[in-house]
């Protein structure tokens, strides 16, 4: 397996700039996603290391190697595809080989590999059948074999279930997590997906727009987001979002919501009295009673998921989600009162970077 390291990348097709300088260092054996919405250049980033897009400008090199010039065929990584991107005449067993046989690699060899990723990936039963005799999740684990087979370098994975139902989707992101750890291989994943990038991942790296917004742990960027966008894109239900202004008074910070209501934070910010704000909180850290003494909202639409219920609410014109594990809930156009858990509040500035709190 190796390392991969990305500095200074930049994409542009004429004067339409995809990519705008990114760096990027994945460790030898690491899982890393690359996040973010259509458009955000994570595609690009990834076709661009299997050598599949010319790089602009900037240094891409894999193992230490700087491959930036190398055909995709000597970087030593193997892609899936979305489309699975399987040979319909040939046999499973002859998609998955096909990559050895066309290097000459001995037949005993090649059976042991293919036999090898079959076990691994429960495909025994079909390796006579043409792709067109398959499920989708059937193929998916055929072009993810024909990837195994080849022992590369790196995994490159391109929104590989997007074409999978939700039922099958949530089956093969376990298979696939199974296989990295079993493989130990270095993998960059793409994903539009975010419950993908939280529950496959080392690290996120976080796009938008052709730059890296946020890396870190899944924990991390859901716990301490950088900006509006990664508090915003990462987490199912969305991240509420309230503008404020910053007071402090008496020893007491407060994040003021426009119609004057008073939200305690637990510290003080550096943060100018009265300067503007944004203030986020998660659905699930939103304390919603029926009478608590907490700001008065009304309930516009009940979404039981089993698990627990989803609150559709309307604050002061505002229209906000609250999630509860409670199944019994207010029904719709019941008056509630929400009350807001300090600690678990997040504040940005004006240009929606994260304000961090004073040290005490």
């Amino acid at each position: 397996m190796a390392s991969i390291h990305i500095e200074d990348i930049r994409k542009a097709y004429g004067d339409f700039h995809v990519l705008h300088g990114v760096d990027l260092d994945i460790s030898d054996g690491e899982f890393v996603v690359l996040v973010g919405p259509s458009g955000c250049g994570k595609s690009t980033l990834l076709r661009m290391i299997a050598g599949l897009e010319e790089v602009t400008s900037g240094t891409i090199r894999i193992d230490g190697r700087r491959v930036n010039d190398l055909d995709p065929k000597d970087r030593d990584i193997a892609m899936v595809f979305q489309s699975y991107a399987l040979y319909p005449h040939m046999s499973v067993k002859d998609n998955m080989s096909y990559s050895l046989r066309l290097r000459k690699t001995a037949k005993e060899k090649i059976a042991r590999a293919v036999n090898g990723a079959a076990g691994k990936l429960g495909l025994e039963p079909f390796m006579a059948r043409r792709p067109r005799a398959l499920s989708g999740g059937q193929r998916q684990r055929v072009a993810m074999g024909r990837a195994i087979v080849r022992q590369p370098k790196a995994f490159l994975f391109d929104e590989p279930l997007s074409n999978l139902d939700a039922r099958l989707r949530e089956h093969m992101r376990a298979e696939i997590k199974k296989l990295h750890k079993e493989l130990g291989a270095t993998s960059v994943y793409v994903t539009h997906d975010q419950i993908e990038a939280m529950t496959l991942a080392d690290r996120i790296v976080a796009m938008n727009g052709g730059v890296i917004q946020q890396v870190g742990s899944p924990l991390d960027l859901y716990d301490r987001p950088a900006n509006l966008f990664v508090a915003g894109f990462i987490g199912s239900p969305a991240m509420n979002i309230f503008e404020a202004r910053y007071r402090q008074s008496a020893g007491k910070s407060e994040a003021v919501l426009a119609d004057g209501t008073a939200i305690p934070l637990v510290k003080a910010y550096p943060v100018e009295e009265g300067a503007p704000i944004t203030v986020g909180v998660r659905p699930e850290h939103l304390i919603v009673e029926e009478s608590g003494g907490g700001i008065p909202a009304v309930v516009e639409l009940v979404e039981p998921t089993g698990f627990g219920t989803i609150l559709h609410l309307r604050l002061d014109g505002a229209h906000i989600k609250a999630f509860s594990l409670e199944r019994k809930m207010p029904a719709s156009g019941a008056v509630v009162d929400i009350r807001f858990a300090p600690e678990r509040l997040h504040l940005f500035d004006a240009e929606g970077m994260r304000i961090e709190p004073e040290k005490s």
